[in-house]
Order: C-alpha cells, then sequence, then structure tokens
C-alpha cells in the first residue's frame, strides 16, 4: 500500500462532508446541495429524486456519454452518536497519528470525499464511456432512499456496465453479501388477574413459545443448514434482540412485542425463514390461543428487506476491480450494502473502499490517511482504464 498522504482536494472534500451532520433523523440536502456544485462545476449532468416529503435527496452525476460506464455510490447519511464517548468533535474532521477521525470518515463519507476530489479529473478525462457517481440517503435506517433512484435510473434508461459501492472494505474486492430481514412481532392475548390464569391469554408465554421456535430454527441451520464456507459465519444466522411485555407482576400480559432479525446466504430465498414461522403460528399457537378467546392475535411487520448480493468472478466489473487492486481473493461479508439494489437493475455491483468496517458505527471512528490514498489510486487507476489513452 502507497505510503502517500491523500491529496488537499481529498481531506478537504471528506472535512466539508464530516461537517454535515447528516444523522438518519435528519435532512441531508444541505450535503447535497453542497456535492451537487461540486459536480456540477466540474460539468456533470444531474438527477435528483426526492423522498416524500422532499426533506432528502439522492442525487446521480453523470460524466461522459455512451453506453456502458461504471457507477462508484454512497450513501450519505451517518448514525448518531448519541451515548458515545468521542475524543474530538464527531462533525468536525480531526487528523491525528494518521488517521482522519468524525462521524462517518470510514462509513462512508471518506469514499465519498475522495469521488467528489475526483470530480475535475472526471470531466477532464477522454472518457471511451461514462462515470456515474450516485449519493444516497437513508441507507443506514434499511436502505430507504436508494430503491428509489434505481428506479430513477431504470427510468433514464441508463445502463451501466458496474457498480462499486465504497462501503469499508480495506480497499479489498467484496463481491457478496448476505441479504437481511427485519421484523416485529406483536402477540395479542386477554389480560386477566394472575390468580384466574385460565381466564387470560398469556401473551408472554406465547411470544416464548414463538422466541424458542425461532432459536430452533437457527440451532438446526448452524447444524444442518445450507452453508457457503465464503463467509466468516458460513450460514444463515437469527436473533431476536428486543422484547417488551406485561404491565404489571400480577397481571396476565395482554400485550407482548419484539423484534427479530435473521441475515441469509443470497442462495436462500429471502422468505424462506418467515414463511415457516409464520406456518407455525398457523399451524400452533394461533389456535391454541383462539380456543381459549377468539381475540387473541400474533402480527407481524416487515421493518426491512434487504437482498443479498452474489456477483460472479466472471462479471466484468469484478474483473476491472481485481485488475486495480490485485485482490484476487473471493471475499464474501455478512453485512448488507446498497449493492444489490443496483443489481437488481441489471447493474453487476461490488463493493471496495477505503476503511475497516470495525471501526464503522464506533465512537473515535477513523479512516487512516494510507487508506484514501489507495482509494485515490484506485479512482485514478480506474479513471486510466476507462479513456481512450488506456
Amino acid at each position: 500500500m502507497s505510503l502517500r498522504s491523500p491529496s488537499k482536494e481529498t481531506i478537504e472534500c471528506i472535512s466539508s462532508l464530516i461537517g454535515f451532520d447528516t444523522t438518519s433523523r435528519n435532512s441531508n440536502l444541505l450535503l447535497i446541495e453542497w456535492a451537487a456544485e461540486r459536480l456540477e462545476w466540474a460539468g456533470a449532468r444531474l438527477l435528483y429524486n426526492f423522498n416524500a416529503d422532499g426533506t432528502k435527496a439522492n442525487l446521480f452525476a453523470s460524466f461522459g456519454e455512451g453506453p456502458g460506464g461504471i457507477v462508484l455510490s454512497g450513501h450519505t447519511d451517518v448514525v448518531p452518536v448519541d451515548g458515545q464517548t468521542w475524543t474530538s468533535d464527531p462533525f468536525q474532521a480531526d487528523i491525528r497519528d494518521g488517521r482522519l477521525y468524525g462521524r462517518g470518515a470510514c462509513d462512508m463519507k471518506g469514499f465519498v470525499g475522495v469521488v467528489l476530489a475526483n470530480a475535475e479529473r472526471f470531466k477532464q478525462a477522454r472518457l471511451r464511456e461514462p462515470i456515474y457517481c450516485a449519493l444516497t440517503y437513508d441507507e443506514e435506517v434499511g436502505c430507504l432512499g436508494v430503491p428509489g433512484l434505481v428506479e430513477e435510473i431504470k427510468k433514464a434508461g441508463v445502463s451501466p456496465r458496474g457498480c462499486i459501492v465504497g462501503e469499508p472494505s480495506d480497499m479489498r474486492v467484496i463481491s457478496a453479501h448476505k441479504g437481511g430481514r427485519i421484523y416485529r412481532c406483536r402477540v395479542t392475548g386477554v389480560s386477566a388477574h394472575s390468580s384466574l390464569t385460565p381466564v387470560g391469554v398469556n401473551s408472554i408465554e406465547y411470544a416464548s413459545r414463538l422466541i424458542s421456535f425461532i432459536q430452533g430454527l437457527a440451532e438446526k441451520e448452524s447444524r444442518s443448514g445450507r452453508r457457503d464456507e465464503g463467509y466468516d459465519v458460513p450460514f444463515s444466522t437469527m436473533s431476536v434482540n428486543m422484547i417488551q411485555g406485561g404491565t404489571w407482576n400480577n397481571i396476565i400480559p395482554a400485550v407482548c412485542e419484539f423484534y427479530f432479525e435473521y441475515r441469509f446466504l443470497p442462495s436462500i430465498s429471502g422468505d424462506y425463514f418467515i414463511d415457516s414461522i409464520k406456518r407455525f403460528v398457523a399451524e400452533k399457537l394461533l389456535p391454541e390461543m383462539k380456543a381459549k378467546d377468539s381475540r387473541a392475535s400474533i402480527d407481524f411487520e416487515q421493518l426491512l428487506a434487504n437482498p443479498g448480493l452474489n456477483t460472479p468472478a466472471d462479471d466484468e466489473v469484478y474483473k476491472l476491480a481485481v485488475q486495480i487492486t490485485g485482490d484476487t481473493e473471493c471475499r464474501k461479508v455478512a453485512y448488507g450494502t446498497e449493492a444489490p439494489f443496483f443489481q437488481g437493475i441489471g447493474i453487476p455491483s461490488i463493493i471496495c473502499g477505503p476503511g475497516s468496517i470495525n471501526q464503522a458505527h464506533q465512537p473515535d471512528e477513523y479512516v487512516t490517511l494510507d487508506q484514501l490514498t489507495a482509494c485515490e489510486d484506485f479512482i485514478r487507476q480506474m479513471v486510466n482504464k476507462l479513456s481512450t489513452g488506456d
């Protein structure tokens, strides 16, 4: 890896991006306006896509003409700093000991900053196929923004031959990741005095039985389910992560809510596990509950549904990234990204960006200067390969 420091332009861009508090609960419009001005000044054609109330926006910038091209994509939102102890102001970039600190430094304003710092390079290059820059909102709360953007890209008739999502990967090429689902389950029973248990329907008891069933599915999957040894956890996983129920210690609880998630291998349908869970409810739990009281119910609300990613090693964008990085190992990760949304409209996608996922969402989040320099080198080589002089 190069020991050179990143350019002044890169540091300035990342510092400006970190200065915008784009925690997902906030608007990202000031950041988008700042980025749009820089991209438009460099000659990009811009396409905007807003959320329903106009408080957030995706931005798609185009350099060059013709078929093909590569999308460089990054989300603009960051996770909160609430409850975290930081050594420096999280919304002011701070460089010390070879690291650039700030919220979003690695996830993923570092990558976005490198891309924006190279906008003038995109303008000056004799591109034989386009370079696209995609900036999205609300990735951190369930990839809520990117579906609208990819729909606009599809409507516009743009068909790049690949997309590189710059999530932190230590500038290694990642070709696959698991899909994910998150659900809220509400178990509604019937309240009664605890001395009259046959009169009530105990929501916590039935929620506990359902949670045990989910845990059983998880254990079965870990023992004998489909496996892919390319992942650090080579099987699909499930977990119940929040639960709340009951009103007092001598009242049969009427309501219990819990949240569960599963992360599944791309080779498995995203509906496989929820279908099994709902079948258990319909065939076993609900008949018992309703036999006691017809008002009892169990309801599910899907809060997140992210697809998995699985890009073949012979795809053009994968081979391009491997040529530039020299990283020939086929890498797969458990965390999710926006890459499969681009893949879903026919744009093969991979992940490659500066920084370590271990730093994402942490207090004193940072990206090393070496990683930013490596990302700069990657972007410059990519431009060369898309230009007539290569």
